[in-house]
Formats: structure tokens, sequence, C-alpha cells
């Protein structure tokens, strides 16, 4: 199964729109995809706090799918997934999450969306680790660019490392057109300290497929898979 699995420093850190492009990236080039969001939470939040639609949405418009089927298992709860189900009476079963992530055709390009970072749980004794882990995926990290992604980002490196995966790269988001000296330091500093490729994705003004593709051409996936 070729794949990459995104993940997060945090909530809010730009998966979506990172997952996005690469999809967007991958389909433009000739690549057939699947996205997949193991769990989505949060469907009741009537105050969103952006203008982009919601993860699923966004990723099945990316990989040309539906976005029931990106996201087979939605809660409306706004937490994390485990609260989330216990809330809404919800057994969350993890041998089938994992089936779910892997119901699609083998030869499709598979693209993982977590939920949060590596750390939160899907369900009481199984983390979005655990899904990483038993998937075996390149893991691709996104995180912000500002103050205080050091310490998020090489915490994630070290637990991905120490679950045995394969990083692919962290990728800083939304990348500014004219980057401070603080945020290209924290480029250096996590690739140096993490031993880790960084890449970057510049801010995009919304959600249009074709400028998610142009963005993700700018990201070296086609060597990430190979990871």
């Amino acid at each position: 199964m070729r794949g990459l699995f995104v993940t997060g420093t945090d909530t809010g850190v730009g998966k979506s729109v990172v997952s996005a492009a690469l999809l967007a990236a991958m389909r433009a080039s000739g690549e057939t995809v699947r996205a997949h969001k193991p769990v989505l939470t949060g469907l009741d939040d009537e105050a969103p706090q952006s203008t982009w639609p919601p993860d699923h949405v966004l990723l099945g418009a990316a990989a040309g799918m539906s976005p029931s089927d990106v996201a087979p298992l939605r809660l409306g709860p706004a937490s994390s997934p485990h609260l989330a189900a216990q809330l809404t009476g919800v057994d969350v079963d993890p041998s089938a999450l994992l089936d779910a992530a892997c119901a699609g055709p083998s030869d499709d390009v598979l693209v993982v969306e977590g939920v949060g970072g590596l750390l939160v749980p899907l369900a009481e004794d199984y983390l979005v680790l655990d899904l990483a882990r038993e998937l075996g995926l390149p893991l691709v990290i996104a995180a912000r660019p500002g103050l205080g992604t050091i310490n998020h980002s090489l915490l994630s490196v070290r637990a991905a490392r120490a679950a045995g995966l394969a990083i692919a790269a962290v990728v800083l988001t939304p990348w500014p057109r004219q980057p401070s000296a603080l945020e290209r330091s924290n480029r250096d500093t996590i690739a140096r300290l993490g031993e880790v490729d960084v890449a970057v994705l510049p801010l995009l003004p919304g959600s249009e497929i074709a400028g998610l593709a142009r963005a993700g051409a700018g990201l070296a996936w086609r060597r990430w898979l190979e990871r």
C-alpha cells in the first residue's frame, strides 16, 4: 500500500490543508488517490473558526470522492474522538478503524489525515499513533511556522520515531511570502535537531483545487512515498 499519513503537532495546524494539497497535486499528476479521515468530530459546532470547508468535504473535493466516503465515522461533539464517542454513545472499534483505512483499491495512493496529534486517543486505549503504526505509512507532520513550533515539532518527531514510524517530513504552514528571522530559524532548527526534512506550504487564499494542486506540487511527495 502506497500512501502518507498526515498528522500534526496540535489541532488547527494545517493538517487538512497539507492533506488536500498532497491529494490535489497527486491527482493532477495522474495518480489515482484516496483520502481517509478515521474519525471526524465537531460537526455540531455552529461557530466554525475558519472559512474553509469541513475536513471531509475538503479532502473529498481534492480526491474526487464523496465526503461520506472520506470519513465514514462522523461525530458531532467538538472534542477528542474518544470523548465524542462517549458523549454520543458510539463504540469505536480500533480494528474497524484499521479496516476502513485499508478498504480501498490497493493501487490507490492513500492519504490519511489523523485527528489532532499523534497522542490523541481515537478510542479509550487506542491512539492516532497506534493507527499510524499499524498502517505503516510514511509520516508527514504539519506544524505552525511561528513561536513554539520547535518544541511541538521535535516532540512529535521523537514520539513517532520511538514507535518505529518513518518520517517523510515536517511541513511548516502557512509559510509567509517573506518569512521572519524567527520562522527561518525555526525551520532550520527543526531540521538540524530533528534530523528531518522540513518543507513549507504557503498561505493559500482558499480551497480552490487548482490552487491546492499548485501548492502541493512544491512538496516532495514522490520521494516521501518511497520512505
